[in-house]
């Protein structure tokens, strides 16, 4: 499952000047924003990792197109509705947008084959490890996957994006080790999102 574009007519480069349409895939939950000890029903503020915010501004200002990804569990388990969640998200990409990061589109899975509640047991293409959200962002907007990173906390994303050809960088953020069951092939890892995009912003002009 995924969200519409929030803003299609993101700046192209000067003609002659543009190079590969690069992107930053970031995990939503433990990466952008804190893992809350129970359920959230609205989103705040508080909830963002120290710096994300002027960091992806940053990126965006930088060319970059960013997206969000991630599995949302509370969601295909029953914790909170599918309508609450969706007001959760609407909020944090207003919010985003006002502080002037371009979001290309937010992808989340409400969906869980294994142990969702009925209504969200389907098999999804955007559940991650599964690549959905990488390939439809090439698909639909041009995205070039060799030169695009995916950051996060967590081993299916990171697997997700070493399947679709991307570049991956592991964040800590609240954790002291990256998480989940599957083996990946990080090209760094970094104490939080700020640091991880300062990085790649550095390397990629260098270059």
């Amino acid at each position: 499952m995924f969200d519409q574009p929030h803003n299609r007519k993101l700046p192209a480069p000067l003609e002659g000047t543009g190079g590969p349409r690069r992107a930053l895939f970031v995990k939503r939950w433990g990466t952008l924003l804190r893992l809350p000890e129970s359920s959230v029903n609205r989103f705040d503020p508080e909830l963002l990792m120290p710096g994300a915010i002027d960091a992806l501004f940053r990126a965006s200002q930088a060319g970059w197109w960013i997206y969000l990804i991630g599995n949302e569990e509370e969601v295909s388990r029953g914790r909170i509705s599918q309508e609450t969640w969706g007001s959760f998200e609407a909020e944090l990409i207003a919010y985003l947008r006002r502080h002037g990061v371009r979001l290309a589109r937010s992808y989340s899975c409400i969906d869980d084959p294994t142990d969702g509640i009925k209504g969200h047991t389907k098999e999804s293409v955007y559940r991650l490890p599964n690549t959905g959200a990488m390939y439809h962002a090439h698909q639909e907007d041009g995205i070039e996957l060799r030169s695009s990173w995916v950051l996060g906390d967590d081993s299916l994303e990171l697997a997700a994006g070493w399947r679709a050809g991307c570049l991956s960088a592991g964040v800590l953020g609240e954790s002291d080790c990256i998480t989940g069951p599957l083996v990946t092939d990080t090209a760094f890892i970094a104490p939080d999102l700020c640091s991880a995009l300062e990085a790649i912003i550095s390397a990629v002009r260098a270059a």
